[in-house]
């Protein structure tokens, strides 16, 4: 994609975040823009980076890590998508957050990591609220254990929420299952006590409807960098 596409299309999605957050009476800053650029080569996220993006995301571990060698050390690399157990080290290495942690085992794992390579990750929950059996996440149900597991994990910095919604859904279903994550959030934060700021949640097609339900990271990658076609081996 051209330089100028590129940019255009982060000044535009800045501009979109900025009025939905607004329509929903939220200050805009409360919502961080992260670039998707998995498929992506380094030279098109160099263009984002160029125009003033910082926060980009992989869903596969060894294409994040050849990426951020690559790019500026003042990126903020976001892994989200589902973390396998043997990859979890580089994650550790490479990723300052971790969107998509869904298991206890898999949380012991990156703690016990973290403490061995010096790092202290931002991890997220992810919740599976829609029911489907393609993605992952624990149920609303589990949330708790899991977030009990993760306030037990002194190198991880458990800071809230992830979800995705299904694809295609219709505005009421993306409502049940944002507003269920701010809801689920809200009771976790009463009940454990933790404060719990983050919901990573929305991507191109309904980052306005996860806003205007409290997103605070958006995650976008057709908006910026155009239509792919994404692998579906795991990261």
């Amino acid at each position: 994609m051209p330089t100028e596409d590129i940019v255009e299309n982060l000044a535009a999605m800045r501009r979109q975040i900025r009025e939905a957050a607004e329509a929903a009476g939220r200050d805009p800053t409360t919502v961080r823009l992260v670039a998707v650029s998995k498929t992506v080569d380094s030279a098109q996220v160099l263009k984002a980076y160029a125009a003033g993006q910082r926060d980009f995301a992989e869903n596969l571990v060894p294409e994040l890590m050849r990426k951020a060698q690559g790019l500026p050390l003042d990126c903020t690399w976001h892994l989200i998508g589902h973390l396998q157990r043997n990859k979890a080290r580089q994650a550790v290495q490479g990723a300052a957050w971790i969107h998509s942690v869904d298991s206890v085992g898999l949380l012991e794992r990156l703690e016990r990591l973290a403490d061995e390579e010096h790092r202290r990750p931002t991890v997220l929950l992810q919740v599976n609220l829609s029911g489907e059996a393609t993605k992952s996440g624990v149920t609303s149900e589990g949330a708790a254990a899991l977030l009990r597991g993760a306030l037990q994990c002194p190198h991880l910095s458990c800071r809230g929420l992830m979800t995705m919604a299904p694809y295609g859904a219709s505005e009421a279903e993306l409502r049940t299952v944002f507003g269920g994550l701010r809801r689920l959030r809200d009771r976790l934060q009463e009940e454990s006590g933790t404060a719990l700021p983050e919901l990573s949640m929305g991507m191109s097609g309904d980052f306005r409807v996860a806003i205007s339900e409290g997103a605070t990271l958006v995650r976008i990658g057709t908006a910026i960098f155009g239509a792919r076609s994404y692998p579906t081996v795991a990261g």
